[in-house]
């Protein structure tokens, strides 16, 4: 009996103890150290429902639907995410059709160009550049020891 006692009136209430100052100080400190911009948005509908439960202060309808929007603000926010996702996807894809048909039109007009066209050039430049000096020309060929004589 004394052990029964013992457990009901010291051991029990010590662990009650325990846990309120577990969850009322410890986690609410932790939950206060580092606030996020996610934490405080997620605590505006909790102020708000405050508010209007409060009776001093009348709260139109339109801010509980700003709660619930705040509420609900990750869904939203992945909404949102996959109809710009969508977009940029369908914007890649255009792109990428206008570069096939940049580059098939390129492929078209250089195929209907003439080609070489400055390889030809510079292989007759070559040809006709004097690769001697004028006196030793003169005397290559026959018809000019005629013409010097």
């Amino acid at each position: 009996m004394k052990q029964w006692w013992r457990k009901w009136t010291y051991e029990v209430p010590l662990a009650i103890g325990d846990a309120l100052w577990e969850v009322l100080v410890v986690q609410l400190a932790a939950l206060l150290d580092r606030p996020t911009a996610r934490k405080v948005i997620a605590f505006i509908p909790v102020a708000i429902l405050v508010l209007a439960y409060y009776h001093r202060i009348p709260i139109p309808p339109e801010l509980m639907l700003v709660g619930d929007f705040l509420a609900y603000i990750d869904i939203f926010s992945v909404l949102i995410l996959l109809g710009v996702l969508s977009r940029v996807t369908t914007i890649l894809f255009v792109v990428k059709q206008a570069a096939a048909c940049i580059a098939a039109l390129a492929g078209a007009v250089a195929a209907h160009l003439p080609r070489h066209r400055r390889q030809r050039r510079a292989a007759i430049r070559a040809r006709f550049k004097p690769n001697r000096f004028e006196d030793d020309r003169a005397l290559d060929r026959p018809w000019d020891q005629v013409a010097i004589a």
